[in-house]
């Protein structure tokens, strides 16, 4: 309803100043900048009319030719006869600069409509027998009232660069057979619908990608669970062991602990992998030991290699939990504990009642983001496993232990098949959004924020 809204605001503007704006005005919906100009404020009017002439010469000169292939994604292959190569139509360049073009038209849209706001602003000014702002004075403020834009403006831009850009390309390219079989500037793609997401969901016949994507989810989930909360409550515990009065040398076992942060995941990880092995380290010693008699599977049996792996990542997450909840306890009032035990309250209750509630309160948003990040967690997947291992009822180079994110960069990678990763990087981008949003809607600091005042 309020979208609405605005959006008739926005029209009711547009028409009111067209039929109550003079002839200045009029005419600036043609020319950007040109009432302005006339009125004085030659800094705001070549502002806008460079934005106009700017945007004219790009599409005239380079963004019309790939808009108005938009629709097809090109239909000129490159050719090579002999050692003569005719290069025709690139689908990756139509696309990626076609949603440029078209992104630049919706901002040039917006500007224009800024444009429509400036010159009703200034005849207000002017019937109110005010002044108009000097071109110095206008300059001045982006030093002063309008210092915020100016620092804005380069970060802003690179978050559309970097960031909103590729996730538009990302969401396109699910909607196109872009494959190893079709791939630029040799090959072309075009659009094919739905097709991609019908073959991740099985829909119009039995997909092996339907059951891989299910079963890759499912681990997924279970993975982000066990490795988040896991952390989280021995960590805590760790904490609350090495906080409790009468314990010796608590700096060395913080420190003991820390050093597993210190070092390079890259490298620790790598290590434990090759501890874990079937000619590693563990295997040879209980081996030598006698109490084994051949290596036990750890990374080539999917249920153990995944048992393994959430072991592995406890031990690298304590330490991080054991170091935020070791400052969050020193801050829980000690005479709440003194008036549980004068109530005879026992060490389990008074954690239940009081250290639980006080931690879920406090870290419960950092508890969501942990969550989240496991979800996506790529290194502790990709550096122990690889995703292995392999098995019958997966398809698509997809592994036992593999997640989502880590059976994108595969397929990606090592097959090329950019469309079902685009539609994989769609899907993880959901499931992240939705567990994000429900959950933090339910966290007590967020239902409750002074529960603990």
């Amino acid at each position: 309803m309020k979208i609405l809204k605005s959006i008739g605001s926005v029209f009711h503007t547009i028409g009111s100043t067209f039929v109550k704006g003079d002839a200045r005005t009029k005419l600036s919906y043609i020319l950007f900048g040109i009432g302005p100009l006339l009125r004085g404020q030659t800094v705001t009017g070549l502002a806008y009319l460079a934005c106009e002439v700017l945007f004219i010469v790009y599409m005239v000169l380079f963004g019309g030719k790939y808009i108005s292939k938009f629709s097809t994604l090109g239909t000129v292959e490159t050719t090579k006869v002999r050692r003569v190569t005719t290069y025709g139509d690139n689908s990756f360049l139509i696309l990626l600069f076609s949603l440029l073009t078209i992104i630049l038209i919706l901002l040039f849209v917006v500007v224009w409509y800024m444009n429509i706001c400036e010159n009703k602003k200034e005849e207000e000014l002017l019937k109110n027998g005010k002044a108009l702002p000097t071109n110095k004075q206008v300059l001045g403020s982006f030093l002063d009232a309008n210092f915020d834009k100016t620092l804005l403006t380069i970060p802003v831009l690179g978050i559309f660069v970097f960031t909103v850009l590729p996730i538009l390309f990302m969401i396109c390219i699910a909607f196109t057979n872009y494959d190893k079989t079709h791939t630029p500037p040799s090959k072309l793609f075009t659009w094919v619908g739905l097709q991609n997401f019908r073959e991740l969901f099985g829909i119009g016949g039995g997909s092996e990608f339907s059951s891989t994507f299910l079963q890759v989810l499912l681990w997924t989930l279970a993975w982000a669970f066990f490795a988040t909360f896991l952390d989280y409550f021995l960590g805590m515990a760790v904490a609350i062991l090495i906080n409790k009065k009468g314990i010796k040398f608590k700096k060395l076992w913080r420190t003991i602990l820390v050093v597993t942060i210190a070092v390079p995941q890259f490298v620790s990880l790598l290590y434990v992998m090759k501890m874990f092995a079937n000619d590693g380290l563990i295997n040879g010693y209980l081996m030598k030991w006698g109490w084994i008699k051949s290596p036990i599977p750890f990374w080539t049996n999917p249920t153990l290699a995944q048992i393994t792996i959430i072991v592995v990542n406890i031990w690298i997450g304590i330490p991080y939990m054991m170091l935020i909840a070791t400052g969050l306890l020193m801050n829980i009032p000690e005479e709440l504990y003194e008036s549980a035990r004068i109530d005879g309250a026992s060490s389990f209750q008074m954690f239940k009642s009081i250290t639980l509630p006080y931690m879920l309160f406090v870290t419960g948003p950092f508890l969501l983001t942990q969550f989240t990040g496991n979800l996506n967690n790529f290194n502790v997947i990709y550096l122990l496993t690889q995703g292995k291992p392999q098995s019958m009822s997966l398809s698509n180079n997809a592994g036992r232990t593999d997640l989502l994110v880590t059976w994108l960069y595969k397929m990606t990678i090592n097959d090329s098949n950019y469309k079902m990763a685009a539609v994989i990087g769609i899907m993880v981008f959901i499931v992240t959004a939705v567990i994000s949003l429900v959950v933090y809607n339910m966290l007590p600091s967020v239902k409750d924020e002074g529960g603990f005042q």
